[in-house]
């Protein structure tokens, strides 16, 4: 099944996971990106404890989010009755049919509201498209990709808020975003980049 991709130019509601949440905070630019922005994005519940979570290796993001969201940058929302449906289905059964909370929250608060979900992981964003094909799915790279951004950041800021979130995050970059990323930040700092994938290193290590 083909995966609905990318995000509309005006104004909508992105719910994103915890990986999202984790790469914008890596991008050193968080307020900048979001206030550039024309969508509304929220994080459900499940996500903030989940983000809570990651205090215990030592992670920042719980504090970085709580910032975000006591400025109004991203709202905090919970599961109605049939997001909690939707939530069961995501996380009881065969391993291979489930998500982690996170990631189950985010589709299914999408896929209740009509809102798109922001998802990076490959079996999340199967899953999605499997069982909830009208939920639109973007990225942390589609939101750096946005024109507003662009002129927020230019695209000098760009590259760097992308190799933070590479670095700093372990973004996980789309195959079919990896050509403009690479354009983005230049050979040398896709060299550097381990989490990208090693025949993209190896290329750009040929051209320099």
């Amino acid at each position: 099944m083909t995966l609905p991709l990318s995000l509309p130019d005006k104004p909508s509601l992105l719910t994103a996971d915890t990986s999202v949440v984790i790469n914008i905070n890596a991008t050193g630019c968080a307020e900048t990106l979001l206030k550039a922005l024309p969508h509304r994005v929220v994080v459900v519940d499940v996500v903030v404890d989940e983000i809570k979570g990651g205090l215990r290796k030592g992670r920042q993001d719980a504090a970085k989010l709580a910032q975000l969201i006591d400025s109004g940058l991203i709202e905090v929302v919970a599961l109605g009755p049939q997001g909690l449906i939707h939530f069961e289905s995501l996380v009881i059964g065969a391993s291979g049919g489930t998500l982690d909370d996170g990631e189950a929250a985010t589709i299914a608060y999408a896929a209740d509201v009509g809102a798109h979900a922001l998802i990076e992981e490959r079996k999340a964003r199967r899953l999605a498209a499997d069982q909830y094909a009208a939920v639109s799915l973007g990225c942390t790279v589609d939101l750096l990709k946005h024109a507003n951004v662009a002129r927020a950041l230019g695209m000098s800021g760009i590259a760097d808020a992308l190799h933070n979130a590479l670095i700093g995050a372990r973004m996980r970059v789309l195959p079919h975003h990896i050509p403009w990323v690479v354009g983005v930040i230049g050979d040398e700092r896709v060299v550097a980049c381990p989490c990208l994938p090693e025949v993209v290193r190896k290329q750009a290590l040929a051209r320099l």
